[in-house]
């Protein structure tokens, strides 16, 4: 039998105090709330994803408002969002409050609960108090911190004659660049007509133009980190798939002819890992960790369909060539094939042991492709979804798969620090690529004749996939005076802006040797543009 409480424990024993002291034990009313102790937590929570000072200056992302601090919810945007003492009258509770969906804070977003809407209008209605700030160590990290730059080295194989730059046998020079740590570059992918290269990373995209070898655009008024970036089809857009985790996700279209932003495509609840255009351009699939894959209409910029077929993140989609049907891959260990026009479910690839993290189509549409954490390549028939075969891949994740137009071409990107070539056909191995950094992301320019990969060490190579060659390697530095660049051949050539070749300091067997007679011999952006059109180059001549 089991021991029953007594009647009079001392849970009971309490109560009948409270009981009999009457207006003794009557609670206390809550504490009128405050910015730092209350609102803030809150705001952090659902706004200022979009609405900080970080973001303040990207009308596009914030409004131009910041609710970050106290003093800046009291200034406001360009219009004051709080008066004090009247929370009826104030702009930021109408705007959660309101029912027009395109007008709704926080946008693209559930509605915030009524419990958190009474805390902000109890707030306001109180006077709206600052509270106890925190302190300075809970302060400073409310700030962006100043990350002491370090150098980011880039080896050549220019190697200078005997004396030139010192005693000392003459060595490998390598330039040294105090920019870093830079932020992975997480996706990169060419134009149509191969002439552009998309590549994003943390907090902006940069668009290179190849004839050129230089960057022509940075885009920076994106949420988070880019995932993914596709050309469409006629390249006429630029999607930028990114956001910040659990918080929202983010999904952008710009018009390349101009740069500007033409639509915001808002309701992934969370980070967009991987974008589609359809081959007519018509639509864009998108597939993120809020485990949905969503199909948008491109023209209207209008949600088409949802997909929730996956148990959880969804990583990567492709559509087929004939943009009837879709391919995503996801956390829960699957591949599943699903028709565009209806949503139904066509076929599900299972088996793989770990979250799949990549998919391809290739181009004749009769094969799928996957992989990620169990990194091998399995190849699926995508009429009746049986394996074809399973080969080795990386021996490590693969993060992302891409074939050539022509379908001869298949290059994975892995955690090894390689990119593979694999026959597009047969799935031979074809050859290994050197990078040198764990490999986010891969891209085959149409005609199969370059591979450019983007990687964790911040930086962009082009290769020869013919031969492995590798051709240069990009770089590229929001700063305070625009945007810093570099390209530079593995011979040693270089062109770039001048704010970051000044900062550069060329090494030679570990020891600084004198730059301007260096930068004489090899900064020759010709050279440069050669080595991205794949033509040979000598080796540099020095002079004094």
């Amino acid at each position: 039998m089991k021991n029953r409480v007594p009647i009079l424990s001392w849970p009971w024993a309490a109560l009948c105090v409270c009981v009999t002291a009457g207006p003794v034990c009557e609670a206390a009313p809550p504490p009128e709330p405050t910015y730092w102790q209350d609102v803030r937590p809150l705001l952090r929570k659902r706004c200022t994803v979009c609405h900080s000072a970080r973001n303040v200056s990207e009308v596009d992302v914030s409004g131009g408002l910041a609710l970050d601090s106290y003093e800046a919810v009291l200034k406001g945007g360009k219009t004051p969002v709080v008066k004090v003492g009247d929370s009826g009258a104030s702009l930021v509770v109408r705007l959660i409050l309101s029912t027009d969906d395109s007008r709704r804070m926080p946008r693209d977003a559930a509605p915030l609960p009524a419990d958190s809407i009474a805390l902000v209008r109890r707030w306001i209605d109180g006077g709206a108090r600052e509270g106890r700030k925190p302190d300075n160590t809970a302060a400073a990290a409310l700030t962006p911190r100043h990350v002491r730059k370090r150098d980011v080295a880039l080896p050549t194989n220019a190697v200078p004659p005997a004396n030139l730059l010192g005693a000392g046998s003459p060595d490998r020079l390598q330039l040294a660049l105090p920019v870093g740590p830079l932020a992975p570059v997480t996706a990169v992918a060419f134009s149509l007509d191969g002439k552009r290269l998309a590549v994003g990373t943390y907090g902006h995209a940069t668009v290179w133009d190849l004839d050129a070898a230089r960057p022509v655009k940075v885009l920076t008024n994106v949420l988070g980190a880019v995932h993914d970036v596709r050309f469409s089809p006629d390249g006429s857009l630029l999607a930028v798939a990114g956001g910040q985790p659990s918080a929202r996700g983010d999904l952008r279209l710009y018009r390349v002819a101009d740069w500007k932003l033409v639509a915001t495509l808002g309701g992934h609840a969370d980070v967009v890992f991987s974008v589609a255009f359809s081959p007519d351009g018509k639509h864009l699939a998108s597939a993120g960790f809020d485990k949905t894959v969503r199909l948008w209409e491109v023209a209207a910029h209008r949600l088409e369909k949802t997909f929730t077929g996956h148990a959880d993140f969804v990583y990567a989609v492709a559509f087929s060539p004939d943009g009837k049907w879709l391919a995503s891959a996801g956390k829960d260990r699957t591949v599943k094939l699903v028709d565009a026009g209806t949503g139904k479910g066509l076929l599900t690839f299972s088996g793989m042991e770990q979250d799949v993290l990549a998919v391809a189509i290739r181009p004749d549409g009769r094969q799928v492709v996957s992989s990620g954490f169990d990194s091998g390549l399995h190849w699926w028939d995508a009429r009746t979804g049986r394996q074809i075969r399973a080969q080795p891949g990386h021996g490590v994740a693969v993060h992302e798969l891409a074939f050539s137009k022509d379908g001869k071409l298949l290059a994975s990107a892995g955690a090894d620090q390689t990119v593979r070539l694999w026959a597009g056909d047969t799935g031979a191995p074809l050859r290994q690529l050197t990078v040198g950094s764990v490999v986010y992301a891969v891209a085959v320019r149409p005609d199969g004749k370059r591979v450019a990969s983007g990687s964790f060490d911040g930086l962009v190579r082009l290769w020869d996939p013919a031969v492995g060659r590798h051709l240069v390697t990009l770089l590229a530095v929001p700063g305070s005076d625009g945007l810093d660049w570099l390209a530079l051949t593995p011979e040693g050539y270089a062109s770039g802006s001048k704010g970051l070749a000044a900062l550069g300091r060329w090494r030679m067997a570990g020891r600084a040797v004198p730059a301007p007679v260096v930068w004489k011999a090899l900064r020759q952006p010709a050279r440069v543009t050669a080595a991205v059109r794949g033509q040979p180059l000598p080796a540099p001549i020095f002079g004094k």
